[in-house]
């Protein structure tokens, strides 16, 4: 009787740390699995704003600060390629981005739509222009997330589906722009700011409506930026710059490290 019981209590001793071993070793083996990234969009997952930017990439201006380098540098996939681009529109990551992506790809990421929307036009007609008119503006782009954009976004999903069917991809939004009633005392009026924060949040929305149609996860940055908006004390994002424009309403390198690369560490 004693002998049966030592028996049953070794064999069931044995079964556990078999057991215990081998979840250790499934988990061991999907944390060092190797993983292929493709970094696609436009110039807030290139870097613009963040400065170090790599000579090669020319006017792409793809920064060695910016959220998909920084996960590189991280994680250390088996491959990575970066072909985000400042100043693209979902047409051009369809037409020129798409090459990396293979059947192998595991993860990519992409923020794309904000040029489409026109949303630097829209700075720039709010700086430079009347409140009314800058609102009519904001207006007109809202328009065009309504009527147009989601067509736009359905074909670059859909090709990047059709490439890299088994990845994983995390489509990133933008960050509000303002903090209300923050620190700033001249620029635009509250309700400009106001109108522009908004008009994030609804390109945002429809962002993330196609991207979880398409079995995407959407990356929310509004959080991660909250407290370092424009107008803040403690801003990463550029405001107007008149010295390079073109950097105006990016992150800089801190909102590329604290703002992008946090959330998308937390959904790839």
């Amino acid at each position: 009787m004693k002998m049966s019981r030592l028996v049953a209590f070794s064999s069931s001793l044995l079964l556990g740390t078999l057991l215990a071993l081998t979840g250790a070793g499934v988990a061991q083996a999907k944390e060092s699995a190797a993983v292929d990234y493709v970094a696609l969009g436009d110039s807030y997952s290139s870097g613009v704003g963040a400065g170090s930017y790599d000579s090669a990439s020319g006017d792409c201006k793809r920064s060695t600060r910016a959220y998909p380098a920084l996960w590189k540098a991280a994680n250390n996939p088996a491959s990575f390629a970066f072909t985000a681009c400042s100043g693209a529109k979902t047409g051009d990551v369809t037409a020129g981005q798409l090459g990396p992506l293979t059947s192998s790809t595991d993860l990519v990421s992409i923020s794309i739509g904000g040029n489409d929307a026109g949303f630097a036009d829209v700075m720039t007609t709010c700086v430079l222009q009347s409140e009314a008119t800058c609102l009519s503006r904001i207006a007109t782009a809202r328009a065009y997330v309504d009527s147009t954009l989601p067509g736009k976004l359905d074909s670059v999903y859909s090709a990047i589906s059709a490439k890299a069917p088994s990845a994983r991809v995390v489509v990133l939004g933008y960050p509000r722009f303002y903090q209300l009633g923050g620190s700033c005392i001249a620029g635009l009026s509250e309700k400009e700011r106001s109108a522009i924060n908004g008009a994030a949040d609804y390109l945002n929305a429809a962002t993330a409506k196609r991207a979880a149609d398409h079995g995407f996860t959407f990356g929310d940055v509004t959080s991660t930026f909250t407290g370092h908006e424009i107008c803040s004390g403690s801003a990463w994002l550029h405001s107007v710059n008149w010295l390079n424009i073109g950097e105006s309403y990016h992150p800089t390198a801190a909102g590329q490290s604290g703002g992008y690369l946090s959330v998308l560490t937390s959904k790839a």
